[in-house]
């Protein structure tokens, strides 16, 4: 039984070194990939918000993606595949992207969150002119 197991673990190991599809002739690189991935994302993420800015722009994903990147679909498509083929170095790349947005989204909510705080500050200062102005007035 403990032998059966080792070897299964052995096969799975060495099963997971083995390229499953040969590297591409014009292979997107890792760090582009990662940018084209972030891109992706962000205009997947405008598009469930703001639809009708995208169609009224006329911005359509993947060409814009193509262009912006000077890339076809199937360089896009084998590169992606190939990434997909090894486990440790996509995994690398959506990790790499998702920091991305992790880290944009930090920046966001702080803006957003100084905004809200200005507005407040205001509305606060507002508030005090507004009680100054009443306790002034004679009864």
């Amino acid at each position: 039984m403990k032998k059966s197991v080792i070897a299964l673990v052995l096969v799975v190991l060495f099963s997971c070194n083995e390229k499953l599809i040969e590297k591409p002739e014009n292979l997107i690189a890792q760090e582009t990939m990662t940018n084209i991935l972030y891109d992706l994302a962000i205009i997947n993420a405008a598009k469930s918000s703001s639809v009708k800015i995208l169609q009224q722009n006329n911005i359509e994903t993947m060409d814009y993606i193509y262009k912006k990147y000077n890339i076809d679909s199937v360089q896009f498509v084998r590169s992606d595949s190939y990434y997909a083929s090894i486990p440790a170095t996509y995994f690398d790349i959506y990790n790499a992207v998702e920091s991305r947005l992790d880290n944009e989204k930090t920046v966001w909510d702080a803006k957003k969150k100084e905004e809200v705080d200005e507005v407040q500050k205001k509305n606060q200062e507002a508030r005090n002119k507004l009680r100054k102005a009443d306790e002034k007035k004679p009864n």
